[in-house]
């Protein structure tokens, strides 16, 4: 068992210490909370994710005192950082994220994606993606299950020709001009790009370096319905709370507002196939 396995359970036993010291039984305490009673169990025993909601109904049932409550919502949100970090992720290799963003994609009804850096994963081809996974194995120290990765991630790609996904995808020019893979690899994808400018299933549009922003993107991010995802270099954040997703809008918004779609996009994508086409001529 991991040091992470054991902060887990030692949160789920203070929770069931705290039912247990106001007299409640399992059963009391999820009829009161509106939950099954096989929530709490799981929740005691560390078999099911805690929200911060659910900490709060626990306190709020079992009269705990503001200093006991503060503690547990601070160790509780010390705990969803250590398991968001990427050393943690990725301790298998990067298939099993994989795995996860495609159930986050597969049910939802609407994406607005933006990427800063590298080409957004729903729209790389699998040479393009294979050098990405490379370079995060590298860079985290991971399994290196790069096919198994590229196959998750190809598969995923089912979403961009769902009727009832809203697919929004943002790309920074800085994106395409970061040449992660040899010239060969980045024209195929560039012409790829290409090709799915044009779907009525979902809208790709790209932001110019030259643009003028009215708002700064210091990070790429995507939102799925009501969560957004930030990754850093070391951790995800998930967002969930509607003030900040109402940020994460406006901001994508802004960006939308000043990027390139249609012809204008594909005489930049173009441009761009030009210039790698020439840099792989001997």
């Amino acid at each position: 068992m991991t040091d992470f396995d054991t902060r887990r359970l030692a949160f789920g036993d203070a929770l069931r210490r705290l039912r247990l010291a106001a007299g409640l039984s399992g059963k009391q305490l999820a009829q009161q909370a509106g939950w099954t009673p096989s929530k709490v169990s799981r929740v005691e025993t560390a078999k099911q994710s805690v929200s911060d909601a659910d900490v709060v109904t626990y306190c709020r049932l079992t009269d705990a005192a503001d200093d006991v409550v503060a503690e547990l919502r601070q160790e509780l949100r010390e705990i969803r950082i250590e398991a968001a970090s990427w050393k943690r992720q990725l301790r298998t290799g990067n298939r099993a994220r994989q795995e996860y963003s495609q159930q986050l994609e597969s049910g939802a009804e609407r994406i607005r994606l933006f990427e800063i850096a590298l080409i957004p994963g729903l729209l790389q081809t699998a040479e393009y993606a294979r050098h990405v996974f490379e370079v995060v194995a590298d860079l985290h120290q991971s399994p290196r299950d790069v096919t198994e990765s590229v196959e998750r991630r190809m598969s995923r790609q089912s979403v961009l020709f769902s009727p009832r996904t809203k697919v929004e995808i943002l790309c920074s020019e800085a994106a395409l001009r970061h040449p992660i893979a040899p010239p060969q690899v980045m024209v195929a994808q560039l012409d790829r790009l290409l090709a799915l400018a044009g779907m009525s299933t979902m809208r790709l549009a790209i932001v110019p370096l030259d643009a003028q922003l009215t708002a700064v993107p210091l990070h790429g991010f995507v939102i799925i319905d009501d969560l957004a995802l930030v990754e850093t270099v070391n951790t995800e954040m998930t967002i969930t709370e509607a003030e900040e997703l109402a940020r994460f809008h406006r901001l994508f918004d802004a960006l939308s507002a000043a990027s390139l779609e249609d012809a204008a996009a594909r005489s930049l994508l173009q441009r761009l196939i030009a210039h790698y086409a020439a840099a792989d001529q001997p």
